[in-house]
């Protein structure tokens, strides 16, 4: 498989370069955003992973740039910007995935495994579907079965992350991280009660079941899975 590397730091892209081509992947490097944009939307890659701040032009620009141009081409947002805002506006964009410097190459390359392994909704859409659960990204808003669903803006982010990421299992330290922008503390059930919570919202009254337990693992959204 052929991925794209934009990563205009020079030791921490030739870092992800070899880790990438000893994993067996054929890899390219960009330097700047300029030459990410002009390969990333003229030759064909199963993967783009994509630093934010790039000269020339910045990684927002090239994902907006993709999705415009119907690519479907998954995005792996790689930078130091580790704000929820951050995050939330990658995903807005049409990103698939985003991972926050420092970072440990084992994780990179499992996000890079999961996300060429599995389906996803085209992410140009407005709209995530999982089933009868339909997500309007732009209005914050979730419906199954056509019924209104309300949710808290924490609770709308952590469906959306499970739904972006639907059939992997999603440790407690990987949604505290990513929803609440904080270290795991394995003595708070913070993460629990948030699940249960949207479980009822989302399940309760519905079937086929989607929100999962894994058990000493973490939790997981798919269909047909026992929780």
């Amino acid at each position: 498989m052929k991925l794209l590397v934009v990563e205009d730091e020079i030791k921490t892209g030739e870092y992800v370069r070899q880790g990438l081509m000893e994993s067996g992947f054929v890899v390219d490097l960009a330097h700047t955003g300029l030459d990410g944009h002009h390969l990333a939307l003229t030759e064909r890659y199963d993967l783009i992973i994509l630093d934010v701040m790039l000269p020339d032009v910045d990684g927002w620009r090239i994902v907006e740039a993709l999705r415009d141009a119907k690519s479907a081409t998954p995005v792996l947002y790689l930078t130091a910007r580790d704000s929820v805002e951050d995050r939330v506006k990658g995903l807005e964009l049409g990103a698939d995935d985003y991972l926050t410097k420092p970072f440990a190459f084992a994780e990179l390359l499992a996000r890079v495994r999961t996300l060429l392994r599995r389906g996803t909704v085209p992410v140009f859409s407005d709209q995530l579907r999982v089933a009868d659960l339909v997500l309007d990204i732009p209005r914050r808003r979730a419906t199954r079965q056509q019924v209104r669903i309300n949710l808290t803006n924490k609770e709308f982010a952590l469906l959306e992350l499970l739904v972006r990421r639907q059939g992997e299992v999603l440790p407690r330290s990987l949604i505290a991280s990513q929803v609440w922008d904080m270290n795991f503390d394995s003595d708070t059930n913070v993460i629990d009660v948030a699940i249960r919570r949207l479980r009822a919202k989302i399940d309760d009254a519905f079937e086929p079941k989607l929100i999962h337990t894994v058990r000493g693992m973490g939790y997981m959204l798919d269909v047909g899975n026992a929780s």
